[in-house]
């Protein structure tokens, strides 16, 4: 088996790990699956034979992968959903206004979820987002928007 670079592994995995987390942490709401999530991914990194094309091609398939394998944990029969509540958003987030925004952001659906984080912690564009996720332009505007109405209604109904 031919595996990439140890080089090359060991600047991708230094770099984008922290990516990889967030990505997971947002899907799933469990800094303990995540953390699976992220040496998943880093170990089909490590397996990976074919080069990236560039660095944002790198990037973007770490990204895949981790989505991918977060909706493989939803579909595990064993699978438990940690209620909001249990999750220690106090370790993620230096202040509580912080920490009760991530609460409403992790209390949308999340397909609204993995849309927000992509466009706004990633700064991914709407064209990037929809490749990522396999899905039209459209459908990533349309979620964009119904997630910044969630939020509003749910912030609004807090505040």
């Amino acid at each position: 088996m031919i595996c990439l670079e140890r080089e090359e592994f060991l600047l991708l995995a230094g770099k984008y790990k922290d990516t990889v987390f967030r990505v997971a942490l947002n899907a799933l709401g469990s800094p303990h699956d995540a953390d699976d999530i992220v040496q998943e991914t880093l170990l089909r990194l490590w397996k990976r034979s074919e080069p990236f094309d560039s660095e944002a091609h790198a990037k973007n398939w770490l990204i895949r992968v981790a989505l991918n394998l977060c909706k493989n944990v939803f579909r595990a029969p064993w699978r438990k959903h940690l209620p909001l509540e249990e999750l220690d958003a106090a370790a993620v987030f230096d202040t509580p206004e912080q920490s009760a925004l991530f609460a409403q952001v992790m209390a949308l659906p999340e397909k609204y979820r993995t849309t927000l984080y992509l466009f706004y912690y990633e700064e991914y564009s709407v064209r990037e987002i929809a490749s990522l996720l396999k899905i039209s332009e459209t459908a990533v505007t349309t979620r964009l928007s119904r997630a910044r109405q969630a939020l509003k209604s749910k912030l609004t109904e807090v505040g």
